[in-house]
Formats: structure tokens, C-alpha cells, sequence
């Protein structure tokens, strides 16, 4: 799934080899998925973004940007982006595809679920994306312990978990389930520790590691579990994840247990993270 790390890269890979070219055709929703979501009818994207040219991306959470002009196309954590020059065999099945005129394509495809959206500029009124869009990103400068704080002086806050605090209700938009595994661990915060049981000291943690350990999977170019425009996987080996469960911790030894929890899987090594 695409979060903040992955959507920084794949929005950069982007700019780097889809700036300038024009859309010479569009294939909307050839392979139908009852989870991918349209922008009005997919019939129309051929219409609406035939002819338009790169010329923007940029990461919004865990959404990504192209820009065309006044036309926007956003694709949202559950897209499986994939770039293919002249030549390369297409997958078998796929939801969009946007075929440029050196006869290079972008591919997108759904497993789950995912928005592959087309609209004009305004005209798409979707609130996790507005929210996207007005939060700062936890790797800007304008998310700092002072905004931080702010976050965490939510009352409601005090009875719900470390997990609950930064992976629900958009209090940080694209830090999800995925990425806040190895922060915690990071931190070494038990996913489902209270909020209100956190020290001074580790709150400030948190927050370091929320910074720290985004930067490192941006720099190393996304997760291990996930797969970038070319389809190779991020350069960043995840300490907690479905790649780990099976090893013990390559800290303390200890074992890394995975659970149900919260709509969700965690992933916590019993040695460090102490609940």
C-alpha cells in the first residue's frame, strides 16, 4: 500500500520519466474491479486526457498528484503503479493505462482497493484528500514538536492507543498501518500502549522516530514490501513486517509477534516493546 514514503518516491520517479509527454490514448477500467474507483464514468478518461502532457506530480499523504494542465489524475494508497517503455509486455489485467506517444505507458492496477481519479482542478470534493492536502507532511519543516503537541492535546486521545494516535482519523495523513510498524519499534512504544501511560520522554521519541525513520525510507527509496514504478522493491529493509515475523528480533533476539488489531495487523517484538 502506498504511504508517505512510497508516495514521494513514486511521485518523484514520476517527474523523472513522464515530464512533458502527451497522452496519446487512454484505456479505463478493461480489467473491472468492484473496488476501483472513477472519477465519473471511466468511458470519459480517453476524452478528458487525450492530448494533455505531464507537466507535475507531487505526494500528498499517501495520495500522488499529476498535473495536466488544469486536469488532475490522483491515485490513492491502493494503486499499483507501473511504467513500461516500447516494447515490455503488458500485465494481463489492469484498470487504467495511459499510453504516451514514444509508445511508453503508465499502468495502474487494484488488488484491494484504490481511487485512479480524474477531475478538473477544484472539482473533486473528497475530504481525505482535502485533508491530505492541508496537513504538513511529517518530513516538512511545519511538522514540529509544537505541531506535534498540538495533535496529542486532544482529550480523546488519552484512553486510545500508540497505533490508534498516528495510523487513524487522518491526524497524520499517509502514515498508516505500514510505516508505523518500524516507528514504534523504533521508538520501542508497544503499538498498544496508551497514550496516556506515554513519559515526557516518550512522546518526544515518538516523535523523533516519526521523523528519523520516514527520512531513512524515503532515502533508501520506499519499504522492502512494496514495489516503485519499475517494480522493484524499496531499498528499505523493514524491521516489522510480514518479511520479519518469522526471525527473531535483530536487536535484543527476542521474538516478533504479529496480531489482529485495530482493522489491522501489528507487528511488535516482545523484547523491546514492552505493553
Amino acid at each position: 500500500m502506498i504511504e508517505i514514503p512510497e508516495a514521494i518516491v513514486l511521485s518523484q520517479q514520476i517527474k523523472d520519466v513522464l515530464m512533458g509527454k502527451r497522452i496519446d490514448y487512454v484505456i479505463a477500467n478493461q480489467s473491472p474491479h468492484k473496488f476501483a474507483w472513477f472519477f465519473g464514468e471511466p468511458n470519459a478518461y480517453d476524452r478528458r486526457l487525450s492530448g494533455k502532457i505531464i507537466e507535475k506530480a507531487c505526494a500528498y499523504g499517501g495520495y500522488i498528484e499529476i498535473s495536466l494542465g488544469t486536469t488532475r489524475l490522483l491515485f490513492s494508497e491502493g494503486v499499483n503503479l507501473r511504467y513500461l517503455i516500447k516494447g515490455e509486455k503488458l500485465p494481463q489485467k489492469h484498470q487504467l493505462l495511459l499510453g504516451f506517444e514514444d509508445e511508453s505507458m503508465l499502468i495502474a492496477s487494484i488488488q484491494m482497493y484504490g481511487g485512479m481519479w480524474s477531475f478538473e482542478e477544484g472539482e473533486f470534493d473528497n475530504i481525505y484528500y482535502k485533508v491530505a492536502k492541508e496537513k504538513p507532511s511529517p518530513l516538512s519543516k511545519d511538522f514540529d514538536f509544537k505541531y506535534y503537541e498540538q495533535i496529542l492535546k486532544d482529550e480523546s486521545l488519552q484512553k486510545k492507543s500508540a497505533k490508534a494516535l498516528l495510523a487513524t482519523d487522518q491526524r497524520i495523513p499517509g502514515l498508516g498501518n505500514g510505516v508505523l510498524q518500524d516507528i514504534l519499534f523504533n521508538a520501542k512504544i508497544h503499538p498498544k500502549r496508551k497514550v496516556s501511560t506515554l513519559s515526557d520522554k516518550e512522546i518526544k521519541g515518538i516523535f523523533n522516530s516519526i521523523k528519523s525513520t520516514l527520512h531513512e525510507m524515503v532515502l533508501k527509496g520506499g519499504r522492502d514490501t512494496e514495489k516503485d514504478l519499475f517494480r522493484c522493491s524499496g531499498g528499505y529493509i523493514t524491521k516489522l513486517s510480514k518479511k520479519t515475523v518469522k526471525y527473531p528480533c535483530k536487536v535484543c533476539g527476542g521474538q516478533i509477534i504479529k496480531k489482529a488489531y485495530l482493522g489491522g495487523s501489528i507487528y511488535y517484538c516482545e523484547g523491546c516493546q514492552q505493553e
